[in-house]
């Protein structure tokens, strides 16, 4: 059979101007290789054109006016409605005529036209994931500025995507934006949101030079700037990840664009090597090029905690955590490590096991203010798990590492009692043989002071129900106690 006439089909260059004319030649029964698919010319009637045929036996390029059949009530599946959808926002080449034979031999049985197996599947599905990517990067990219001209809306964006996602990329930034206004231009169209309803119209000429006039005028720049240059880390800089994930055809419309060659020209030339660049937050070490194992007694002791480069638990932490009370205290309060919360504030025992041990406290009736408490480890070590940071504990080379800075603090206090909270904090004291359970159950002589052992208030936390809980609470309160009344008979024998 031959199908030698062709019939043009003129289309509004839209999922919906498709969608029309595809039903109508659908119930002229026309078959796709019989059709000629060109976009509407870009004039204001076109969204209402009619459809154009030529009947057989006039010449094939020349339309006559005639009314369309009624379209006929096709019913697609979900799957294939969706990608009919976002293929038909693919730019270049047009899909009308892919879309349209996809849908004739869905329509007619042929229910492999939706597959990614298909040759016509496969160039559909290729086209809608095109599609989604455009869709993304759009959201993803976008900038607004401020737009401080009258009559301009509150912020303004100019973006080029590769696809005609502006009007799905708009329905997103309506539902984000709130009653702000706002616009975004293309250079095939502009979305205008005046805080209630979203309009969609033609780029006008100079739309472009307009809407990025504003870049000098917005502060808000400067401080983005700023902010994303001090989250740079160049020992995670993965240059092909970088590009892969935001391409430089981006670059031009991002306020961050121009800091990012001479950051990476930092990293490559140093800066990776340390971590973090030098204006982030690191502080000053000396380097030593040598085996990490042999390195440890190397390395030279810091003049301040903040400096402390001993192991690498500093790079994953926010700061290291002092101790904290007294001077004169005469009970020292040891635990394991800063958590989540205490890493954040810089303060000892701020999270939900130093609330346990306020509890415990106030049941020994020992105020908090009369101790001096601190860690055996100075710096949070975590993993992450989903978004939350999950404490780990110290391996015994980081106990080892911090040990100078607890020794410190033993010295300068000269506490009567020590209380180890928890089996690390023991080790760190008592040193690597020492058990948790063999300690409890007697305090024990540390040179001219005592050493209490207990658990540490975390395990609270886990213990199964709340029977458990408050025989750990208690127990803390118990060694809380004796150490109070061991430091008060310090006292008593040192005056006598």
């Amino acid at each position: 059979m031959s199908h030698a006439v062709q019939r043009r089909l003129v289309v509004t260059p839209t999922y919906a101007g498709w969608r029309t004319q595809a039903l109508c030649a659908l119930a002229a029964q026309w078959p796709p290789e019989t059709l000629a698919w060109e976009d509407a010319p870009d004039r204001p009637q076109a969204a209402q054109m009619a459809l154009d045929y030529a009947a057989p036996g006039d010449e094939a390029d020349a339309p006559c006016s005639g009314v369309p059949l009624p379209p006929p009530a096709v019913r697609v599946s979900r799957e294939l409605a969706q990608l009919l959808r976002e293929a038909a926002q693919f730019r270049s080449p047009r899909p009308w005529a892919l879309l349209y034979r996809v849908l004739w031999r869905y329509t007619h049985g042929d229910r492999a036209s939706v597959s990614a197996a298909d040759e016509d599947g496969a160039r559909l599905h290729a086209m809608a994931k095109a599609v989604r990517r455009d869709h993304h990067d759009m959201i993803a990219y976008v900038r607004f500025r401020r737009g401080d001209r009258p009559g301009m809306p509150q912020y303004v964006a100019w973006y080029e995507p590769r696809h005609d996602v502006l009007a799905d990329a708009a329905d997103h930034f309506a539902r984000r934006m709130g009653r702000a206004t706002w616009c975004i231009g293309t250079p095939h169209g502009l979305a205008h949101w005046d805080g209630r309803t979203l309009h969609m119209t033609d780029a006008p000429v100079g739309a472009q030079a307009a809407l990025r006039a504003d870049a000098a005028a917005d502060p808000a720049e400067a401080l983005w700037r700023l902010y994303y240059q001090s989250t740079f880390n160049p020992a995670r800089l993965n240059e092909a990840a970088l590009h892969q994930r935001m391409p430089v055809r981006f670059w031009k419309g991002l306020p961050e664009a121009a800091l990012i060659p001479s950051m990476i020209a930092d990293a490559r030339h140093g800066a990776r090597r340390l971590a973090q660049a030098q204006g982030v937050g690191v502080m000053p070490g000396k380097p030593v090029a040598v085996d990490a194992q042999r390195a440890q007694p190397l390395r030279p002791v810091p003049a301040a905690l903040d400096a402390c480069r001993r192991c690498e638990l500093w790079r994953r932490a926010t700061q290291a955590v002092p101790g904290q009370g007294s001077d004169a205290a005469r009970i020292m309060l040891v635990g394991e490590q800063p958590g989540d919360h205490e890493d954040l504030a810089g303060r000892v025992f701020i999270g939900p096991a130093g609330q346990v041990l306020d509890e415990a406290l106030k049941r020994a009736g020992v105020p908090r203010d009369a101790l001096y408490l601190t860690n055996a480890v100075k710096h949070f070590k975590w993993v992450a798990r989903g978004k939350r940071r999950i404490h780990k504990t110290p391996a015994q080379r980081e106990v080892d590492a911090c040990s100078h800075w607890l020794q410190e603090e033993l010295e300068r206090v000269r506490p009567a009692v020590v209380v180890a909270l928890g089996a690390t904090a023991l080790r760190a004291i008592a040193g690597p043989q020492a058990r948790l359970q063999e300690c409890m159950a007697r305090p024990m002589r540390l040179g001219r002071a005592w050493l209490v052992a207990t658990w540490h208030p975390s395990y609270a936390l886990r213990a199964g129900g709340d029977d458990a809980r408050g025989r750990v609470v208690a127990g803390i309160a118990d060694a809380v106690g004796q150490g109070y009344q061991l430091a008060g008979s310090a006292s008593e024998n040192a005056g006598t």
